[in-house]
């Protein structure tokens, strides 16, 4: 059995209104109907847009967002069913390094406090000492020198504060560690390093990771599957290579196009696949397939009605997508533009802008005489204010002429 499975796992945020007496008017779908599963030892990389729901799913996971509805399955255990203080415990065992290290770090503690403090509310150490000496032992993995224990979160560097993130999942001894954006705030070269840490201390604990992202390129380098989300759910899952060798879902694909390659004359040759429209609201999401409003092969018939359902395509490679096969094998004609007259309008937003210029271009041909009107009219105020110039020129002359003679 799995070590980590979600069955699908809702979170809806409801939308309160009202001055004196709030009432629920809505809600917020930020993930809707999310199913996937992570094998011990594994990285499962989460990508897609910002608000598509990544880090909700994440924190779900934890309980620190309540789960609407499904099941988040921990080692045969239901962690959407447990009370509150049963779940407290089985926290030790799911961590959770946060996107904002320094946001996520007491200001006010110093490095040994904050690393001390989840040890204690678990029963690590016998002793201050005992713990004491297990964090020194953290902290070298990490990468970070033993007299950080007395300094502050605001005395180190963004990658120093990542470590420290790290550390505080890591002295729990935890199964599984979510990261939810790990290295998106850090330098090129920083974001190297802590990749290849969290690479290191999963071959040397034997961790298991959920990596939440928006670098393409760094779920790639440290993921064994890969789950792109789009508005709540998931549109495609496979294995890294297999992902990126072949995307299958429009969005995937159009997420893809957007990766630069370092080859000039590839770049060049490629397609830029750009996207129609918008992203809908979390709080309005459409019918039928969430993407089938900016999709390029929406078919009305069945995208606008039917949410397809996360199927085995072969080798594992999973897409939520009614014509997969069909876009692959080219059958399906393109409704929508995929270049740049995708940000401007689709063709026939644009035949509809034409058809509407032309009525209203025949409506205004019988219209004949204004034009003629309008020259008669200039010069007539031309003259008028010519002449009021000269009342004014002569006015002035008298007054210059009459000024000696006072």
């Amino acid at each position: 059995m799995s070590l980590l499975e979600l069955d699908d796992v809702k979170v809806h945020f409801p939308v309160k209104k009202g001055l004196f007496f709030d009432r629920t008017v809505g809600h917020v779908y930020a993930v809707d109907g999310v199913s996937l599963t992570i094998e011990a030892g594994q990285t499962y990389g989460l990508v897609g847009e910002s608000g598509c729901g990544k880090t909700t799913l994440g924190r779900a996971v934890l309980r620190l967002n309540d789960i609407t509805g499904g099941g988040v399955v921990f080692d045969g255990t239901d962690l959407a069913k447990l009370p509150s203080e049963e779940m407290r415990a089985f926290r030790r065992r799911l961590q959770m390094v946060f996107q904002d290290p320094l946001g996520s770090l007491n200001p006010r503690q110093n490095i040994e406090s904050i690393l001390s403090e989840g040890m204690a509310a678990h029963g690590i150490g016998k002793d201050q000492a005992e713990r004491r000496e297990k964090i020194k032992d953290i902290l070298a993995k990490v990468g970070l020198p033993s007299n950080a224990l007395s300094r502050y979160p605001h005395e180190f560097s963004g990658g120093q504060r990542q470590r420290i993130g790290i550390a505080r999942a890591l002295v729990l001894e935890p199964d599984v560690i979510i990261c939810d954006e790990p290295v998106s705030a850090l330098d090129v070269s920083v974001q190297a390093q802590v990749i290849n840490l969290l690479e290191e201390l999963q071959e040397s604990l034997g961790l298991t990771y959920l990596v939440i992202a928006h670098d393409l390129a760094v779920v790639r380098h440290i993921s064994d599957v890969i789950g792109v989300m789009y508005l709540g759910g998931l549109v495609e899952e496979a294995p890294s290579d297999a992902l990126y060798a072949g995307p299958r879902h429009p969005y995937t694909k159009a997420l893809m196009s957007a990766v630069p390659v370092p080859d000039p004359e590839v770049e060049d040759r490629r397609e830029r696949i750009l996207l129609h429209g918008d992203l809908p609201s979390p709080a309005n999401p459409p019918a039928g397939c969430r993407f089938h409003t900016r999709c390029p092969w929406v078919q009305e018939t069945k995208c606008a009605t039917e949410r397809p359902p996360l199927l085995d395509t072969g080798d594992g490679h999973k897409v939520a997508c009614h014509f997969t096969a069909e876009i692959e094998a080219g059958t399906v004609k393109q409704t929508l533009a995929t270049g740049i007259e995708a940000v401007t309008g689709t063709e026939t937003v644009a035949a509809e802008a034409v058809e509407v210029s032309e009525g209203e271009t025949e409506a205004e041909t019988p219209v004949t005489e204004a034009p003629e009107k309008e020259p008669a009219t200039v010069p007539a105020q031309a003259d008028a204010d010519a002449k009021k110039a000269e009342e004014k020129a002569g006015d002035a002359t008298e007054k210059a002429e009459g000024s000696p003679k006072v």
